[in-house]
């Protein structure tokens, strides 16, 4: 593999040191390894191992500066043939996102810090996999930055064990001063006021003891260091404490070093330094906080102590410098610890079948929200995609309805729900749900909706592939977008031609709806309430259609007729629809002499499919109810008014004989008007027509 880290700089701290370690292992195991950093000291002797090093200030968090860094990393990408870019840090990771994006290679990301909930920081967990080194930073990440389990991998840091030589304190002989240190940078959370503070006391009761800070204060607060310097002075520890500075070798600074102390204010996402010094044997005290508590074991390989109690820290360093006994314990624990948990080479594995996993994992995300007839019919498309990449995971966005019948099926693995907030709030809904979608990282959007909203959505979800119409709504934003949005062809077509793209050239044949025995056990308790009689046929109407399309409701008065025609063929009549349709269901009751039994909101959606499978035709309009007794193979005919049967019947009724469509072809049809006031296609069916295709259904 080609891997491509990037990170700020290479001067000095654990994620620099990581980001080397690494790419000496992937050189190691035959790969190839390239950076992208700012420099620094670090660089010195990478060439010899043969790291690819691109200098780039990558570092600077000005957005000119970060945006012109996304054509230079995509120039690298492609040079180079990087298989995955891995980013280590947030400034430079925002540049790598959308350059690997661009290039539809796998962007991973690794959280070293305890981030601040800033925009910035969110591009940590946008990473296709998102490598965490303790317990606290995954949860941070879940709970702050909602990135799934699912998507995040523990890899604790590893440590060169050949680079560190064990030697436990007690064994040093004829050695005058008990050397004290504390390692990182000088920053307030790394608690070096409550090591000083410790210290005095210690100080007291050890003459011999000594401590060394080393370490440089960052950039942004250069006087704190001569903060601590006048501490030192306040508490007379002059002879005690020396600062020196930036250390190259922790190495071989480690080899003199007695005992390490990371007195911990804020939270810690490792310590890398720790594991470094259990390698060479010197025992650990630190705080009880954050990654640490994942690294030391409670007075087996170290000491914990609560954070800031400079007291209790004052007493563990006691009972360690005066017991060898303690010392030589907690260095051999620490030691055995390293070695099955951190070495490099245990890093290395686990960090490439992140890589390896990152690669071959294909996540498909399908949109589809609309009517619920248009949503059984992406069904047939999922089944497609489903057969066409059965190891992805496929993802759709749809609504509750079509989360309870697409749940039916094996297609779908994840489901994400159009909550009323996504729309109604406007754009801070949108990027409510955009941010959902973004946390299943999709590698390909396939866009069935295909508005401006779908369009919006798919870009935001940052998926490397969007597919979909150009329809002059935002598509644009779409890298993959396909003509003939308008071309008169069936639903499914007009799906499939989009799906041409992925190379599904073939459309499935439909699967029959699951329903299970309870729901057709309530269907018969629903026709056994209407005391139905031996043998008699049932035919189903169903009242409406959404209650946004006034349009394609037949009129009241006509289906009242209709059950009366039926009657006297000895036929049963069931209406069906939702709860809103029961006044209109209470009305043709009135009009209609046979009174036929009223089924208006007693069924959810698959109990509905369970009933239309008992009917022997079922009457109505173009309609989810509609696609669902094509789908079941029941007998239908389908009233059609300011919709073209021709775009919207053939799909769900193809080549079968058992179905009719009536449309009256006026001149203003299709219209597609959700609301008229004349309603005359609607109108001009007539009731006889109806009963003629029923009956003509029936004997066939």
């Amino acid at each position: 593999m080609n891997i491509l880290q990037v990170v700020p700089e290479l001067n000095s701290g654990g994620v620099e040191t990581g980001t080397i370690d690494l790419a000496r292992q992937l050189i190691g195991h035959g790969h190839k390894a390239v950076i992208i950093s700012n420099g620094g000291r670090l660089l010195n002797g990478t060439a010899s191992y043969g790291i690819i090093h691109y200098c780039l200030p990558v570092h600077e968090k000005s957005l000119l500066t970060v945006l012109s860094m996304i054509n230079k990393i995509k120039d690298i990408i492609a040079k180079e043939g990087i298989d995955i870019v891995h980013a280590r840090s947030r400034t430079p990771a925002l540049s790598a996102f959308f350059a690997a994006r661009a290039l539809n290679v796998p962007f991973v990301t690794t959280c070293h810090g305890y981030y601040s909930r800033h925009l910035l920081s969110r591009v940590m967990g946008w990473g296709k996999l998102v490598i965490v080194p303790s317990n606290v930073v995954a949860s941070h990440m879940i709970r702050d930055f909602k990135v799934p389990l699912h998507r995040i991998r523990l890899i604790p840091r590893g440590v060169d064990l050949a680079r560190f030589e064990f030697r436990c304190p007690s064994d040093k002989k004829n050695k005058k001063e008990f050397s004290i240190a504390v390692i990182g940078r000088i920053t307030p959370i790394k608690g070096h006021v409550y090591l000083l503070r410790a210290m005095s006391k210690v100080a007291r009761i050890i003459p011999d003891a000594k401590l060394y800070i080393i370490g440089t204060p960052p950039a942004s607060r250069p006087k704190y260091r001569q903060d601590l310097e006048s501490l030192v002075k306040r508490l007379s520890l002059c002879a005690h404490v020396e600062f020196t500075g930036d250390c190259d070798n922790v190495a071989q600074r480690l080899k003199d070093i007695d005992l390490l102390v990371v007195p911990s204010a804020g939270e810690e996402t490792f310590g890398r330094v720790i594991i470094e010094a259990q390698a060479s044997g010197v025992p650990v005290i630190a705080s009880r906080i954050g990654g640490i508590v994942d690294i030391i074991k409670e007075n087996n390989n170290g000491i914990l102590v609560n954070p800031r109690d400079y007291s209790g820290l004052a007493d563990a360093m006691l009972d360690v410098i005066k017991d060898k006994g303690l010392q030589r314990r907690l260095s051999d624990n620490a030691r055995a610890y390293v070695e099955r948990r951190f070495t490099l080479e245990g890093m290395y594995d686990a960090t490439m079948k992140v890589y390896k996993e990152a690669k071959k994992s294909f996540k498909i995300l399908v949109i589809k929200w609309s009517a619920l007839g248009d949503i059984i019919l992406s069904l047939t498309s999922l089944k497609a995609m489903r057969e066409k990449f059965p190891d992805a995971k496929i993802a759709f966005f749809t609504t509750r309805q079509g989360i309870e019948i697409a749940g039916r099926y094996p297609y779908v693995d994840e489901f994400f729900v159009l909550k009323n907030s996504h729309f109604r709030e406007g754009l801070p809904g949108l990027l409510e749900a955009a941010s959902e979608l973004r946390r299943f990282a999709p590698d390909l959007v396939c866009d069935l909706q295909n508005n401006k909203k779908s369009h919006l959505l798919s870009f935001l979800s940052c998926a490397c592939r969007r597919l979909g119409y150009k329809s002059k709504k935002l598509d644009f934003l779409m890298n993959e977008a396909v003509d003939g949005a308008r071309d008169i062809l069936s639903p499914v077509r007009h799906q499939f031609r989009l799906l041409e793209r992925l190379g599904i050239d073939s459309i499935p044949a439909s699967d029959p709806f699951f329903v299970n025995d309870k729901e057709y056990a309530y269907a018969d308790e629903l026709i056994g309430e209407s005391w139905i009689g031996k043998g008699q046929k049932i035919v189903g109407i169903n009242f409406a259609a959404s209650g946004r399309w006034q349009t394609k409701r037949w009129p009241v008065e006509n289906i009242a007729r209709l059950c009366d025609l039926l009657a006297a063929d000895n036929i049963r009549v069931f209406i069906t629809g939702v709860k809103d349709d029961s006044a209109q269901a209470r009305r043709v009751a009135v009009l209609s002499k046979s009174r036929p039994f009223d089924m208006t909101g007693r069924t959810n959606i698959m109990q509905l499919v369970s009933f239309i499978k008992r009917c022997d035709v079922f009457i109505s309009g173009d309609s989810a109810p509609m696609h669902i007794a094509s789908l079941c193979g029941v007998p239908f005919i389908a009233l059609f008014g300011p919709t073209d049967p021709a775009r919207h019947f053939q799909a769900v009724a193809g080549t079968r004989g058992n179905s009719r469509f009536i449309h009256k072809k006026l001149k203003c049809s299709p219209c597609y008007k959700r609301r008229c006031r004349r309603m005359d296609c609607m109108k001009g069916i007539t009731p006889e027509e109806v009963y003629g295709a029923v009956k003509n259904l029936l004997e066939n």
